[in-house]
């Protein structure tokens, strides 16, 4: 009997530990919302599970995990730290860290200098965002360490996303020593149910779409309803603004230079098998084909390719587009065997311009690739010389322009008869103020 009671006792005083947990939490969220009240659905997409193996919490997107014990004692130590906790699992699941794949293993499970790094680069992020909000309740004074890593990562001017901190921290190449007092300060939360995400095979496709709908909801009010709270809310919109970004495959970003006509081949699709059938039956084993000898295909025919030689762009990324470019187009039937691109270098003023007209030109062209110019950025130039181009007729069908750069110039202020695209790398890309008319493509390192 009294160890029934025992038991009893043991029940209730779990009940009780989970209820007083729950309460806390609920008290954080409420406190965030009346500070952020764009975070709203955000803040309530949760339900509260108490797990006594979690350190101090934890999220998998759909649940809080919470140790009792330490979860109010963190509250009692002082409450701001349990608001900053609350939104730091928050700012994870908007950002969706636990979906994306860690980089250099294929494994998220694996246990790995790699994982480290991650999960590392992943509250960096977070807790960068969190110092960067001006709000009553998580503000709280920062050490020196994280001071100075925030002034070093900042010197380059980016927004301080996982990925981005991620390269950072590879490059500084730190010790063990390092890496574990930058563990010790930046740990918030528990990452475990992240690799349990990471081990589902297909990956939770529903969970990553709603937060992305709520995501791309949050950025839409912080532009417009909630501006001022955007202001207070530090490099908040930026790293919205960055992982909204609607990813592309720029093979197929190229094809929409792309034009559609006839090419002198055979073409299979057009294979009459009535024509096929009655060769047979007539002269028992003499199939008549006769296929058309010509095919409507959609390829690239003319467009100019830009490159920014300003110093501001580095002669190793305008090496490495020019290469993917190349890559793409060196594909079979990437473009006609007559084509009529222009390769154009410009800085402050047009310095070369390299007509390719078959893909031994191409070839040729990369082979001995030198980079000329170095001086300021202006866009105008170049498109008033491809329209210089294209009134002498050295363009009869001009499909568009893509201009690789990285954003610091003078735009036209008015739009060319011509598709154009400003291209970015994403390491190095700063939203900058592209005019609406033109596209805008981020290239990520992949």
């Amino acid at each position: 009997m009294n160890s029934e009671k025992m038991q009893q006792t043991a029940e209730d005083a779990a009940a009780r530990l989970e209820q007083i947990g729950r309460e806390i939490l609920g008290i954080c969220r409420d406190e965030l919302y009346f500070s952020m009240r764009f975070l709203d659905v955000a803040l309530s997409s949760f339900a509260y599970v108490m797990d006594a193996s979690v350190s101090p919490f934890g999220t998998d997107g759909y649940h809080m995990y919470f140790h009792p014990g330490e979860l109010g004692g963190l509250y009692r130590e002082n409450r701001i730290l349990a608001n900053r906790g609350y939104l730091h699992m928050v700012l994870h699941c908007v950002f969706r860290h636990m979906f994306k794949n860690v980089p250099g293993i294929s494994d998220a499970s694996a246990g790995s200098m790699a994982l480290r790094y991650f999960d590392l680069s992943c509250d960096i992020a977070a807790e960068h965002i969190i110092d960067g909000c001006d709000l009553r309740p998580v503000r709280f004074s920062r050490s020196l360490l994280r001071r100075e890593t925030y002034r070093k990562m900042e010197a380059g001017g980016h927004v301080l996303n996982a990925e981005r901190v991620f390269r950072i921290l590879l490059e500084w190449n730190l010790s063990e020593k390092e890496i574990s007092l930058l563990e010790e300060e930046f740990r918030t939360d528990d990452h475990r149910y992240w690799r349990e995400q990471g081990k589902k095979r297909p990956p939770d496709q529903e969970l990553q779409n709603r937060w992305r709908d709520i995501d791309e909801k949050m950025e839409t009010d912080l532009e417009t309803f909630s501006k001022e709270a955007a202001e207070k809310s530090g490099d908040f919109l930026g790293e919205l603004k960055v992982e909204n970004r609607r990813k592309h495959d720029y093979r197929e970003f190229l094809r929409k230079f792309s034009v559609f006509r006839e090419e002198l081949r055979a073409d299979p699709d057009t294979f009459d098998y009535g024509f096929y059938s009655y060769g047979l039956s007539m002269y028992g084993n003499m199939p008549l084909i006769e296929p058309l000898e010509t095919r409507e295909v959609r390829k690239i025919e003319e467009f100019a390719v830009v490159i920014d030689t300003s110093m501001s762009c580095s002669g190793e990324l305008i090496r490495r587009f020019l290469e993917e470019t190349y890559s793409v187009l060196s594909e079979n039937n990437s473009y006609f065997l007559k084509v009529n691109i222009h390769i154009i270098q410009c800085d402050e003023k047009v310095q070369q311009d390299v007509k390719i007209t078959s893909e031994e030109e191409l070839k040729s062209y990369m082979e001995n690739f030198r980079l000329y110019g170095e001086g300021g950025t202006d866009f105008r130039p170049a498109f008033a010389y491809v329209d210089e181009l294209a009134a002498k007729g050295e363009f009869t069908n001009l499909k568009g322009l893509i201009y690789f750069t990285d954003g610091y110039g003078i735009y036209p202020e008015k739009m060319p008869p011509y598709r154009t695209a400003f291209v970015f790398l994403e390491e190095d890309y700063r939203d900058t103020d592209v005019p609406p008319w033109a596209i805008r493509l981020i290239l990520s390192e992949n």
